[in-house]
């Protein structure tokens, strides 16, 4: 089966996750995916093949002779797709792109402008899987868990090409940053491990930004406007007051590459109380923790003016830097580049700016860059991936598997 065929039976699965649910998964629709890749997993002939009952879904190629003890690889894709925007009823298709403007939904007037996604003057002649404009697509990441399960296919038909052992581990609730969370590194057994969870082709991703939540909360004290004067204490112009002091082109909209930024994605309130929820984050650790100090500096001058009690700053770290756990184990990202090399593609060191699964692992004692997935514009309903990159990334991590084998890459 091809990566593309896996790939448009696995978006048909809704498996949005939610940031506001206690449950685990944190939607229980994401269980239905689950079995359907254990059963696939199983039905292959890959070793101990199970969905777990936190939801993650485990399997295991066995190595080949002579290879037994070479490091084991953990190859990690996730389940899930983003809360924010549509994932049911998913209506994908192959298009060829022949230029210009691509129309996703002509009664709708969705259109994939080439002049918001200039992207697309690089996919001239190529095939193109869509949507039909209302929903995401699900390339992030049910694009990765089509790669490797070709991969592991290949692999599996073709025992001339000798590799280690290799484990597998497709997570739910990625996206809501609890997926790692869900890995039990003891049962996996691996020694390193790959995301595939990128971008555009090529991408190696080993960089990526230290992250926290800020969630300030402002007390007010409410009374008739018409008596309010020297007693009313409005928690809104508060919070208005407090944002307009967080410097503004520091935010998402203004930076790229290595640069941090401040970003407001909340705000809820009336005069008594009102709470603004912002994302901070930073590639350099020094300037991770400036940001924080200047959270908590903006939240004391309030304090001071308003009175003691009147803003609650809470910052609470979400995810670290992944280089400083990679960097100690070079082979990894020679394994991947000469993997891409292998493949016809030429790899491409990319900062990340946002946080991946294999960033918790490494912390939490498993090496693991990130790879390419081949899709472009995640989490929204522009998302594509052209055919020849899912073929191209399955193709890439059969190398990968195969290299890392060898004495001598």
């Amino acid at each position: 089966m091809t990566a593309l065929e896996r790939f448009l039976r696995y978006v048909t699965y809704d498996t949005q996750s939610s940031e506001t649910s206690e449950t685990t998964p944190s939607t229980p629709k994401q269980r239905l995916l689950g079995e359907a890749l254990a059963q696939e997993l199983q039905d292959l002939g890959l070793e101990g093949a199970h969905l777990a009952e936190n939801g993650a879904v485990y399997a295991w190629l066995p190595a080949t002779p002579g290879r037994e003890k070479v490091p084991v690889l953990a190859l990690i894709a996730h389940m899930d797709t983003a809360p924010r925007v549509p994932s049911e009823n998913v209506q994908a298709r192959v298009v060829r792109y022949e230029g210009g403007d691509l129309v996703l939904n002509q009664e709708k007037g969705i259109v994939t402008t080439l002049k918001d996604f200039p992207d697309l003057a690089g996919q001239v002649g190529k095939d193109l899987v869509v949507t039909d404009g209302t929903t995401l697509l699900g390339a992030d990441d049910k694009a990765g868990i089509a790669e490797i399960l070709t991969a592991m296919e290949h692999l599996l038909a073709h025992p001339e090409r000798p590799h280690g052992r290799v484990a597998l581990c497709f997570t739910p609730d990625e996206e809501v940053g609890t997926g790692a969370d869900y890995v039990d590194l003891d049962k996996l057994g691996a020694d390193f491990g790959y995301t595939v969870d990128g971008g555009p082709l090529g991408g190696l991703e080993y960089e990526n930004f230290n992250a926290a939540e800020v969630d300030v909360l402002f007390h007010g004290v409410n009374i008739h406007p018409g008596e309010g004067k020297n007693k009313l204490r409005n928690a809104c112009l508060m919070a208005a007051q407090f944002i307009a002091m967080v410097p503004p082109a520091e935010s998402p909209a203004h930076t790229e590459g290595y640069e941090g930024f401040y970003h407001l994605c909340s705000m809820t309130g009336d005069e008594s109380q009102a709470r603004l929820q912002w994302l901070i984050r930073d590639h350099d650790w020094e300037g991770f923790r400036d940001r924080k100090r200047t959270m908590e500096g903006i939240g004391f001058y309030l304090e001071t003016r308003y009175g003691v009690g009147t803003v609650e700053v809470t910052i609470t770290d979400a995810y670290y830097n992944m280089k400083e756990e990679i960097l100690p184990h070079p082979q990894l990202l020679d394994w991947a580049r000469e993997a891409f090399r292998r493949a016809g593609v030429e790899p491409r060191d990319v900062p990340i700016r946002g946080g991946t699964d294999g960033a918790k692992l490494s912390w939490r004692g498993l090496p693991c860059p990130n790879l390419s997935t081949g899709g472009y514009h995640f989490h929204g309903v522009h998302e594509y991936i052209p055919v020849e990159a899912l073929e191209t990334m399955a193709n890439v991590l059969a190398h990968l598997v195969t290299g890392a084998a060898e004495e001598k890459i």
